[in-house]
């Protein structure tokens, strides 16, 4: 990255902190109770506690982020199955797009958010 695109790094700082605290935080999770995030999600959800409410927020937030990669790359093929893994990977495969992207587009965050073609 060019020092006129800096103003970019410290999101890629974060976003490479984000992976790295999910990986270790997802294996750990899956050490120690199994890989059965799907039925703990969904009776979090159906208890209609502060776990439940939590669980539903950030699934709104994950269909926002995965729409909105679909919109960005106008909702090529290849944009709808990157946003629906977005949707059900989360941070550890959005964290590395946005990266990706930032990276591609040399720190023009503009282009970044609309991509080329809006």
């Amino acid at each position: 990255m060019s020092n006129s695109n800096t103003s970019s790094t410290p999101i890629i700082v974060l976003l490479i902190g984000m992976i790295l605290a999910m990986s270790v935080y997802t294996i750990t999770a899956a050490m120690n109770e199994g890989i059965n995030l799907f039925a703990v999600f969904a009776d979090n959800m159906t208890s209609l506690g502060w776990s439940g409410q939590f669980n539903l927020d950030f699934t709104c937030y994950l269909i926002l982020s995965g729409l909105w990669i679909m919109w960005r790359d106008r909702f090529s093929r290849s944009s709808i199955l990157l946003g629906i893994a977005a949707m059900i990977l989360g941070i550890l495969l959005f964290a590395p797009i946005l990266i990706y992207w930032i990276m591609k587009e040399k720190g023009d965050l503009r282009a970044v958010l609309l991509g080329r073609n809006n």
